[in-house]
């Protein structure tokens, strides 16, 4: 079934000469097994992708402003964790499988948005109970915890399994190695770039966080704040059936 929606996709294109057509081999990579320009193409698409603010970015900023800059390094570990899964299993041909199932697909996008709005209602809570105890410093989110929400956070989002499905073949190369091989390939340049620009992400926003926590008012606003990032997040999730 993975085979066939990749045929059907169609996306990836070799050139050819003026004179007879026969397709010319780019340069290559990894002992001619994928072709140098797509996986560079690839990376670039991944920079710019990862440079426009979406949920991943900003469930990581939420937590980053919430726990500080190690809960935000380690919610993008958690992301980059999650986009591991992702690529084994599109690897493995079951995300053709799980697209071919709308209600499998329904049933992750509903059971991440509430997921989402538990932690909503927790990081609202937490800003209520600051304000009932404005000399008490709130406890930091405990790390593995955060790291397994980033975890559970990127599995329930259904378009990244869409993202494999139809982005990442126009990627491939055309009689080059097998296509599991390279899409694990491809994932790893996703990830390693993932993970170090959502990481600069979750310094950047913790770094924030850090310069205004000395101020029980600015606290309990930053919760306030996280807990609506988490609410929008799992809204956008009910509300996107495509």
């Amino acid at each position: 079934m993975y085979k066939e929606i990749l045929d059907r996709a169609n996306l990836v294109k070799l050139s050819t000469d003026r004179s007879g057509g026969v397709p010319i081999r780019t340069r290559s990579c990894f002992a001619d097994g994928m072709d140098m320009n797509m996986v560079l193409g690839f990376a670039l698409a991944c920079v710019i992708l990862n440079v426009v603010p979406g949920p991943g970015m900003m469930f990581i900023v939420a937590h980053g402003i919430s726990g500080g800059r190690r809960s935000g390094v380690m919610a993008a570990a958690g992301m980059a964790s999650g986009t591991v899964v992702h690529t084994v299993l599109a690897a493995l041909g079951l995300s053709a499988l799980l697209r071919a199932a709308p209600f499998a697909l329904d049933a992750v996008r509903i059971a991440g948005a509430v997921f989402l709005l538990y932690l909503a209602v927790n990081a609202l809570r937490s800003a209520r109970a600051t304000a009932a105890q404005p000399n008490q410093v709130g406890a930091r989110k405990s790390l593995r915890r955060t790291y397994l929400s980033a975890i559970l956070t990127n599995l329930a989002n259904p378009k990244v399994v869409l993202f494999y499905l139809a982005f990442v073949p126009q990627f491939l190369t055309p009689h080059g190695w097998a296509v599991s091989t390279q899409i694990l390939v491809l994932g790893a340049v996703l990830i390693a770039i993932g993970l170090v620009m959502d990481g600069v992400v979750g310094l950047m926003s913790g770094t924030f966080s850090a310069l205004l926590l000395q101020r029980p008012a600015f606290e309990r606003w930053l919760k306030r704040i996280s807990g609506v990032i988490f609410g929008g997040l799992a809204l956008r999730l009910l509300t996107d059936h495509h």
